[in-house]
């Protein structure tokens, strides 16, 4: 196990962290959830930013807060508010990282700074956001890190920039004994890319699955109240009250379709399933 991540709670004033996540070898695990939902409270608590309350995390099969600074270097982290100086160039962070890295591969980056139209001269307050992002992310996967902890990489960006990020996620990963774990709002840049995701609501995890079963298996059935009165409930896990009846989450689309051909069953997006979770009520 990369990370394990079990009953860790952290309080504040008007919010609570209170979770359990488990990220594997081989695997790109995602966070989803709305603004405020607890992803970053989630990543800093793993990076060990924050002081948590109870529970624990492990990184490597070590408790994070005894990590040395070699474990340390095997791991690429993109934060929101983390970056350089803005005053920086690209050249004035090369000799900085290869101090700071012995894995730094400064040929590579700079070579993907190029393939990106990255100015290795100008400074980073110029960059515009999706400059920045590109450069966060490239810094990150620059020294063969064995984990990469990316909380929010793709927010505020447009769909191309968006493409090209998730695209250097995937060459990432084309290598063996590597993991990331990914945060984010937006669910389509997540349902390609994860195999399994977690849904947090107010700190808590509502929901763990593998990205292929909800895509696969996953299902909204839209129906009337009668229906929704004679209808087996056996494989229903969330309900919501819609003003022509029910809409009903399954994770058996084949068992309703089969069963009732004369209810709508439609196919669920991780939107829908997220939606479902976070404003149905739990059957």
């Amino acid at each position: 196990m990369v990370i394990k991540v079990e009953n860790v709670q952290k309080r504040y004033k008007d919010f609570c962290l209170n979770c359990s996540i488990q990220v594997e070898e081989g695997f790109v695990t995602g966070i989803i959830g709305a603004n405020g939902a607890g992803k970053s409270t989630t990543f800093k608590a793993i990076l060990d930013l924050i002081k948590t309350d109870s529970g624990t995390i492990e990184i490597f099969g070590k408790n994070s807060r005894n990590m040395t600074v070699s474990d340390k270097q095997q791991i690429g982290v993109v934060l929101a508010e983390s970056t350089f100086n803005d005053l920086l160039t690209i050249s004035d962070m090369v000799p900085i990282m290869k101090a700071m890295y012995p894995k730094f591969c400064k040929d590579d980056f700079i070579k993907k700074c190029e393939k990106y139209d990255l100015p290795l001269s100008k400074q980073l307050k110029d960059f515009s956001t999706g400059m920045k992002a590109k450069c966060k992310l490239l810094l990150a996967m620059s020294y063969e890190a064995k984990l990469l902890i990316l909380d929010e990489p793709t927010a505020g960006l447009d769909a191309v920039v968006r493409s090209e990020l998730l695209d250097e996620m995937r060459e990432y990963m084309s290598q063996d004994g590597r993991a990331i774990l990914v945060s984010s709002h937006i669910s389509s840049d997540l349902e390609g890319f994860c195999d399994d995701l977690y849904f947090l609501q107010n700190g808590s995890v509502l929901f763990h699955e593998d990205t292929d079963v909800i895509l696969a298996s996953y299902a909204i059935l839209k129906v009337s109240e009668e229906q929704e009165q004679m209808l087996d409930k056996t494989y229903i896990s969330y309900r919501k009250k819609v003003p022509y009846g029910y809409e009903l989450l399954t994770k058996e689309k084949q068992f309703y379709t089969d069963k009732y051909p004369g209810i709508i069953v439609e196919k669920g997006s991780i939107d829908d399933v997220l939606l479902m979770v976070t404003k149905g009520e739990r059957i």
